[in-house]
């Protein structure tokens, strides 16, 4: 009995283990494609997500009502690619819960952005990811965007 139960407690040890380690390339990933943004190293971006990607925002039009912009990927890619080189920008991940299920992964990302050194607004990127080969591919990415209520922001 006393071997059975280190077995079923190895086997557990292994799982949780397992579990922490997609949870740890998962967040990698994200941050790998946050480093490839700040450079505008396009190709890396477009590397590190599926070919049917959806990208959408969420926000707050002037009349206070919840509205869902969708864009499309390449158009994203272009426009981060023409931004100045001597302009200054960065998103900034400030938190991270991570959920893994096989080979799908959901991370829940609080973040700030932030524009020539300027508060510019924040939220949460909510990132759905898939494995493609022993690799995370982001597949899905929602995010949030407000400028009040926010972690650095002086205006709270």
């Amino acid at each position: 009995m006393k071997h059975l139960f280190l077995f079923i407690a190895f086997v557990f040890t292994l799982i949780v283990s397992a579990q922490k380690t997609e949870k740890h390339i998962v967040k990698t990933t994200i941050i790998e494609f946050f480093d490839a943004f700040h450079k505008q190293d396009t190709i890396t971006m477009k590397a590190m997500v599926t070919d049917k990607i959806v990208l959408q925002s969420i926000s707050t039009n002037n009349n206070g009502e919840t509205i869902l912009k969708e864009d499309d990927f390449n158009q994203f890619v272009k426009n981060i690619a023409s931004i100045p080189k001597d302009r200054k920008f960065e998103e900034k991940l400030l938190d991270f819960n991570i959920q893994v299920d096989g080979g799908m992964a959901n991370a829940w990302v609080v973040y700030e952005f932030w524009y020539q050194e300027k508060f510019s607004h924040c939220g949460v990127n909510s990132f759905q990811l898939m494995k493609v080969n022993d690799a995370w591919k982001i597949i899905y990415l929602v995010d949030t965007r407000r400028q009040d209520g926010c972690l650095g922001n002086s205006k709270n």
